[in-house]
């Protein structure tokens, strides 16, 4: 690492992470939050308070890790998206810590939202930086958004504009819940992955056909075809393959229909839907972040941060 870095803060919904980035190369750390067991999420107040405990735990994980240098900008996400609605409790942990800090050393602090994080890590780690600067379509898959974008450059970010996605649940909620009624621990995004494989070519249910209006579709009647699998017996490996491949088969349609509109665009895939292995194999039109980088994490935050720093951005 140089000596001059950027560090970001991401506190989401589910995840605690803390990262640097000098320009050519980062590092992050980040740490689930604890869900008790057969819960499907947790109140923001309890989301919050996890943060408060254990964001300068990440932070000096960097440090004895030997990965921080000289600190010149301090970076986090401070809402879920860049819309001036946007908000969420569990934000305010990493931005009331990166803002004391950053004043504290007398450096600039630059916030930015969840979602541009996660674009911005998802091309840097996909080996795509340059999407940043050119307009492309981006699917943000996630336990709590399921969003088909238009992103084009703003400044030293980026600028999204809905396209599409789910008008109900997101993808990561139906996976999530999939796994919590087989009893899977949440969330359950890695056990319904690894369950895919397993299934028996006889026992296979057909993939539902979700209905495409427009670039939106609707997931939330996916769950109670979910549970009805599980009334007949149907085996858990069966019902992973059958939740995730209707999934995969919505997003293939609608991504091939915003290409129509957007001949020629880049296709990204970022969130923790997008770390699934099915997805990223059957979903030959798009780019993918590296699994590591598809989650929550505060790589984004930090890369963004940096970009800020070297345009001059001022705070």
């Amino acid at each position: 690492m140089s000596a001059l870095q950027c560090l970001g803060f991401d506190t989401s919904n589910y995840t605690t992470s803390a990262a640097v980035f000098d320009g050519e190369t980062g590092e992050n750390r980040g740490m689930l939050l604890t869900v008790p067991e057969g819960a499907l999420g947790l109140r923001q107040s309890d989301a919050l308070f996890q943060h408060v405990k254990r964001l300068h735990l990440m932070t000096e994980q960097l440090r004895k890790d030997g990965s921080i240098g000289q600190i010149a900008a301090v970076g986090a996400s401070t809402k879920p998206r860049e819309t001036e609605d946007s908000y969420m409790p569990c934000f305010l942990v990493g931005e009331g810590q990166g803002r004391t800090l950053a004043a504290a050393m007398g450096v600039p602090f630059y916030p930015c939202s969840h979602q541009q994080g996660h674009i911005a890590a998802a091309a840097w780690s996909a080996g795509r930086e340059d999407l940043l600067d050119r307009p492309h379509l981006a699917w943000h898959l996630s336990g709590g958004t399921t969003e088909l974008l238009h992103v084009v450059p703003m400044g030293h970010t980026v600028q999204a504009e809905i396209l599409g996605g789910t008008s109900d649940i997101a993808a990561g909620q139906l996976i999530d819940r999939a796994g919590v009624l087989l009893g899977l621990p949440f969330p359950a995004g890695k056990a319904l992955d690894s369950l895919y494989t397993e299934a028996k070519p006889e026992e296979i249910p057909q993939a539902f056909h979700v209905k495409l209006n427009d670039l939106t579709f609707s997931l939330s009647g996916m769950e109670n075809k979910v549970r009805q699998l599980a009334a007949d017996g149907a085996s858990k490996a069966a019902i992973a393959r059958f939740t995730l491949d209707t999934i995969i088969g919505v997003v293939q349609r609608a991504t091939k229909e915003a290409l129509k509109r957007y001949p020629g665009l880049p296709v990204l895939c970022s969130g923790g839907v997008a770390s699934n292995r099915a997805l990223r194999s059957h979903l030959k039109e798009a780019v993918f972040a590296q699994p590591r980088y598809s989650t929550d994490n505060a790589l984004g935050v930090a890369i963004l941060t940096r970009r800020a720093l070297e345009r001059g951005i001022k705070t």
